[in-house]
């Protein structure tokens, strides 16, 4: 019930807070050369499998999967809050965005080429973050690559931690110790980008990028 519970304060949190959301963040990318770096690089390692199909899981407003397309990616988003995906389809009308839930994806087997989790499972208590990997590894096709954006915690003692977000309640990560899930999930680390806070930051978090790899399809 908890983490039921979590899924539904997360989904009317974002409701309420989409529209402010949307104006604080649909033009940050420009000034976040770190962050379009690492996406270029998954998008350059998901064009290469051959597969383009990629699902951006969290996408809120959809800037990010409009980046995505604007890298040559058939990107869709996926987010938990009907505003937001509202939000998503009137400012990028020609992309696909769906309402669905991490926890049950509705996505085929193994078709995608790339998973994006770009902060969206901040909001998760920690012993629900596995089974949403296991998810994340059972839609993407063989080599397919996931790239997930998330806080560090402040050690390796401390493999989880509660945080004050805005929006809703939220967790950071130890990254060994995600990574580590990643891999008992089947999702090998390929590459990981850690940002240091700017002094000007409001949260002087770690920010972490992992980029994985299902194992490729044995001949």
């Amino acid at each position: 019930m908890v983490e039921r519970d979590a899924l539904s304060v997360t989904r009317e949190a974002y409701d309420a807070a989409a529209s402010t959301y949307a104006q604080l963040f649909r033009d940050s990318l420009p000034d976040s050369p770190l962050d379009r770096a690492m996406l270029g690089v998954f998008a350059e390692a998901v064009r290469a499998s051959g597969n383009r199909q990629v699902a951006d899981l969290g996408c809120g407003p959809g800037y990010v999967t409009a980046h995505l397309d604007e890298l040559g990616l058939a990107a869709f988003g996926v987010d938990v809050s009907p505003t937001m995906i509202e939000l998503a389809r009137s400012a990028y009308p020609g992309l696909r965005f769906d309402e669905c839930s991490m926890t049950a994806l509705n996505i085929a087997d193994g078709v995608l080429g790339g998973v994006l989790s770009r902060w969206s499972i901040i909001h998760t208590p920690p012993r629900e973050v596995a089974a949403i990997l296991a998810e994340f590894h059972r839609v993407l096709a063989p080599g397919g690559h996931l790239l997930i954006g998330f806080s560090a915690s402040e050690g390796p003692s401390h493999p989880t931690q509660v945080y004050d977000h805005t929006v809703a309640p939220a967790y950071r990560w130890w990254p060994d110790h995600l990574a580590a899930m990643l891999r008992g999930s089947g999702l090998a680390e390929v590459a990981r980008m850690v940002r240091e806070p700017e002094p000007t930051d409001r949260r002087q978090f770690q920010e972490v990028h992992l980029l994985a790899r299902k194992a490729p399809q044995e001949q």
